[in-house]
C-alpha cells in the first residue's frame, strides 16, 4: 500500500525498493560547493595588467596636477619657476600615459570611457582652448594655466572618488572590478576609428586653421591674412593734405617669384623706395644673413634675389649691426649657421646648449623690431621733405608700429590692396 502523500516521511529511510534517502537525492538546479567556488569570476592576468596600467595612468594625471597646480602658483604670485624642470618630466610621462589609455579604449572595452574618456582627453582639449587666451590676452595666460591645473586636480580627485568610494591613496587606484567585463568588441574599435578619422581629426585640423588664421590676422593688425588658397598680404596708401603720400608693402623673406615681380611694377616711378636691410659694416656677422635654404626647401623664391625694384629710387633705410646688443648678434650669429649650413649634428647640439640670458625676449625685441621702426621712422620723416611718394616694402611685422605712426602724422588711409604672397598647391609633387 502506498503512503499517504499527506503525511511526513522520513528522508533517511529507505524505500522498500532500495533507493537512496531523498536528502541524498540532487536538488534540480543547484550546484556543488565545490563547482560553485570554481565558477566565481576570476581576475585573469590581462585585467590586473590594465587595472595597473590605469592606476598609474591617474597617478601620474594627479602628480602632474599637483606638482602644475603649485609651480602655476609660484608663478602667478612671485613669478617664480621653481618646478618648471620637474614638472616638464612629469607632465611628459602623464601626457605619454593618456595618449596610451586613449588607444587601448578603441583595442578593448575593459577600460570605463565614461571615467577614462575625460582623462585622455583633458590634455589636448585645454591646449587647444589656451590658444585662443594666447592670442587675445597673452599677458593673463598664467592665470588662465593656473585654472587648467586646478581643472586637472579636481578632476583627478572626482575620478578616484568614483572609482574607490572615497578619497585615499593606496594602490591600485583603479580596482579590478572597476573594468567591464567584454575584453574585445570590434564593434568598440569600429567606432573609435571612424569617429577619430571621420570626425576628430578633421575637426582638430579645422580648429588649427582657424586659430591660425585669427592669429595671423590679429598680430599683424590685418596687413597680412591667411585664406583657403593661400598667404596673401594687404599693401596700404596713406595721403596727407598737401598731397604726400606712403605706402606700406608688407613684404616676406621668401614666397612666390612673382609676387616681388608685381609689386615691383606697381611703385610710382617719382616714388622712394625705403629699402629693408640691415648692414654689417664692422663684419659682426660670421654668417651671412639668407633664406635660399628655406626658399629651395618649400620651392619659393628668396626676396634678396628677386625683389629689385625697376620703377622709383631705392634708398637704404636700415640700421646696422652694431647697433644691436652683443646678445642679439651672438644668436643671430648662430640661426644664421643652421640657414647656411643646415642643420648639422653640430648645429643642433649648439642650438640645444644657447642659453639666453634673463628678459632676452624683450631685448631682442627691441633691436629687430622697435629700434629699426623708430630709425625707419626717422627716414620717413625726413624723406618726406624731398618727396612725393614714399614707398615702404618691409616685413610684414614692422607694419602694426608704422602704421599707427603714420596715422598720427596727420595721414589718414586712402587705399587698400591684396598680394598674393605664397599659394597653398594641394596637389601631389
Amino acid at each position: 500500500m502506498p503512503p499517504d502523500p499527506q503525511l511526513p516521511t522520513d528522508p533517511n529511510r529507505a524505500p522498500a525498493d532500495g533507493a537512496p534517502p531523498a536528502a541524498a537525492l540532487p536538488v534540480f538546479g543547484a550546484v556543488p560547493p565545490a563547482l560553485a567556488a570554481e565558477s566565481k569570476p576570476q581576475s585573469s592576468s590581462m585585467r590586473q595588467l590594465l587595472a595597473g596600467l590605469l592606476s598609474l595612468c591617474l597617478g601620474l594625471f594627479l602628480a602632474d596636477g599637483v606638482i602644475s597646480l603649485i609651480d602655476d602658483s609660484l608663478i602667478v604670485v612671485s613669478g617664480l619657476h621653481l618646478l618648471t624642470g620637474l614638472r616638464a618630466t612629469v607632465s611628459l610621462f602623464a601626457m605619454l600615459m593618456a595618449l596610451l589609455t586613449y588607444g587601448l579604449m578603441g583595442l578593448t572595452p575593459l577600460i570605463p570611457k565614461r571615467l577614462f574618456l575625460p582623462l585622455a582627453l583633458y590634455y589636448p582639449v585645454t591646449q587647444l582652448g589656451l590658444i585662443p587666451f594666447a592670442i587675445y590676452c597673452y599677458t593673463k595666460l598664467a592665470l588662465v594655466v593656473w585654472c587648467v591645473s586646478l581643472g586637472q586636480v579636481l578632476l583627478g580627485l572626482g575620478l578616484l572618488f568614483q572609482l574607490q568610494g572615497r578619497l585615499k591613496l593606496r594602490w591600485a587606484l583603479v580596482p579590478v572590478n572597476q573594468l567591464n567585463a567584454r575584453r574585445f568588441s570590434w564593434r568598440n574599435l569600429s567606432v573609435f576609428v571612424l569617429v577619430n578619422a571621420f570626425a576628430l581629426l578633421p575637426a582638430v585640423l579645422l580648429y588649427g586653421g582657424c586659430c591660425a588664421a585669427v592669429a595671423v590676422d590679429h598680430f599683424t593688425d590685418g596687413f597680412m591674412a591667411l585664406r583657403p588658397g593661400g598667404m596673401v598680404v594687404q599693401m596700404r596708401k596713406y595721403v596727407r593734405d598737401d598731397g604726400k603720400t606712403i605706402q606700406l608693402f608688407p613684404m616676406a623673406h621668401v614666397a612666390e617669384a612673382d609676387f616681388y615681380q608685381q609689386i615691383s611694377q606697381t611703385f610710382p616711378t617719382n616714388s622712394l623706395i625705403l629699402m629693408e636691410g640691415v648692414s654689417d659694416e664692422q663684419n659682426l656677422l660670421t654668417n651671412k644673413v639668407t633664406y635660399k635654404r628655406m626658399a629651395k626647401a618649400l620651392g619659393l623664391a628668396e626676396q634678396h634675389e628677386q625683389f629689385e625694384p625697376t620703377r622709383g629710387e631705392p634708398v637704404a633705410a636700415d640700421v646696422d649691426v652694431a647697433s644691436f646688443t652683443t646678445n642679439t648678434i651672438e644668436l643671430l650669429n648662430l640661426i644664421m649657421r643652421v640657414h647656411a649650413k643646415g642643420a648639422t649634428p653640430e648645429n643642433v647640439r649648439l642650438l640645444l646648449q644657447y642659453s639666453p640670458p634673463p628678459h632676452f625676449e624683450d631685448q631682442l625685441f627691441d633691436d629687430l623690431l622697435l629700434k629699426r621702426n623708430r630709425h625707419l621712422l626717422g627716414e620717413i620723416k625726413s624723406r618726406l621733405l624731398e618727396s612725393e611718394n614714399l614707398v615702404v616694402p618691409w616685413g610684414v611685422a614692422h607694419m602694426p608700429g608704422l602704421a599707427k605712426e603714420i596715422l598720427k602724422s596727420d595721414f589718414h588711409l586712402a587705399e587698400t590692396k591684396e598680394y598674393v604672397v605664397i599659394r597653398f598647391h594641394f596637389r601631389a609633387k
